[in-house]
């Protein structure tokens, strides 16, 4: 299999309101089939019924109310972006859920959920470059 992702499903309850929620970011989708594609980048972000992509997975919804063990994140390339893209997401009906502030890594960092409780990290890592068109670059580890 070859290094890449290519779409990223978030289930969700409420397709409309999901789609507005990520629009009020500044996301534009097209909506095909009662499903929201966004470009992310050269990753697709896709919002598609959470009982669908539940079905079609092949896996038992467990409901929304806790933790999956996801974190999406979006780098930034400075403390003050992270402040702006946590106050932007907020202001489009996300819940902060850990403020804006310095990392263990030297970094600085927010975290908030969308409509569906997807988790979402805003990150400054000074490690991390980002290319012009935002891509990471990961370092050079030393390890194999």
């Amino acid at each position: 299999m070859e290094p890449r992702l290519s779409l990223i499903t978030l289930g969700v309850t409420d397709l409309e309101r999901a789609r507005a929620f990520y629009e009020r970011l500044g996301w534009r989708g097209q909506e095909v089939e009662e499903t929201v594609f966004f470009e992310a980048g050269g990753v697709v972000l896709v919002l598609w019924g959470r009982d669908k992509l539940a079905l079609d997975s092949g896996v038992a919804d467990t409901g929304r109310d806790s933790f999956d063990g996801v974190v999406l994140a979006h780098n930034v390339r400075s403390a003050e972006e992270v402040e702006q893209v946590a106050a932007a997401a907020e202001a489009a009906g996300a819940t902060m859920t850990r403020p804006p502030g310095e990392t263990f890594y030297g970094g600085y960092a927010a975290c908030f959920s969308d409509p569906d409780g997807h988790v979402w990290e805003i990150s400054y890592n000074p490690g991390f470059a980002l290319r012009e068109d935002g891509s990471i670059i990961l370092p050079d580890f030393g390890t194999d």
